[in-house]
């Protein structure tokens, strides 16, 4: 059973969620949060698997509570649930650790299938969202650009598999390996790029090109 706790300042926003999610035989709502103050002291208490964190909420805001959970043990997944898809938005949240970001507009299957994304390790960017890292980050040429990144070939494979926003279930498929096959290189990659985690190795993907490279 997957523990989510939301986090949002519209109570018609977290009551439809909850609703939704009500109906999901794996996945149970335990708490609820209208700022992020109130998030960090909810999760902190409850322990969920995973936060659905809205950004712009009062006395508190989401990137904020966000920053401070990943110092929580066991610290919980943060999904970011939010209307805004603006290019410091995004940076902001991934940089505070958010393990995925979708927008309010999404799908109630894309929602679904985000919880478990995240609850399951593994990282979720909106398709709008990663189009816009790359046209953000493409004409960049950051220090990143600058480091040299021995991949294998294999694992070059899984990092661009990642970029495009494949669970390691979706890789095993598409490259024909088993799940702890690919859970391994995705542990490899994150090694060599000297990234906190695979949303991370997502942006520097972006940023540095290799995400579009042949």
């Amino acid at each position: 059973m997957i523990r989510v706790l939301l986090a949002d300042d519209d109570s018609l926003v977290r009551g439809g969620l909850k609703a939704l999610l009500h109906s999901e035989p794996d996945i149970a709502v335990i708490g609820e949060a209208a700022n992020g103050r109130d998030a960090v002291v909810s999760a902190l208490a409850l322990r969920p698997d995973v936060v659905v964190m809205d950004i712009r909420m009062p006395v508190r805001d989401g990137v904020s509570a966000t920053r401070e959970l990943m110092s929580a043990t066991p610290r919980p997944r943060v999904l970011v649930l939010t209307t805004f898809d603006l290019d410091e938005v995004v940076d902001d949240a991934i940089a505070a650790g958010a393990d995925g970001f979708l927008l309010k507009r999404a799908s109630p299957e894309e929602l679904v299938a985000g919880i478990r994304t995240v609850a399951a390790g593994d990282a979720v960017i909106a398709s709008s969202v990663t189009r816009r890292l790359f046209e953000a980050h493409a004409a960049r040429t950051p220090a990143d650009r600058a480091r040299t990144v021995r991949l294998t070939e294999r694992e070059a494979d899984v990092l661009r598999a990642m970029a495009e926003g494949l669970s390691n279930p979706e890789i095993a498929r598409s490259l024909h390996l088993s799940v702890e096959t690919v859970k391994t290189h995705v542990k490899h990659v994150l090694t060599k790029l000297e990234v906190r985690d695979r949303t991370q190795a997502v942006v520097w993907a972006y940023r540095t090109g290799f995400a579009y490279r042949n």
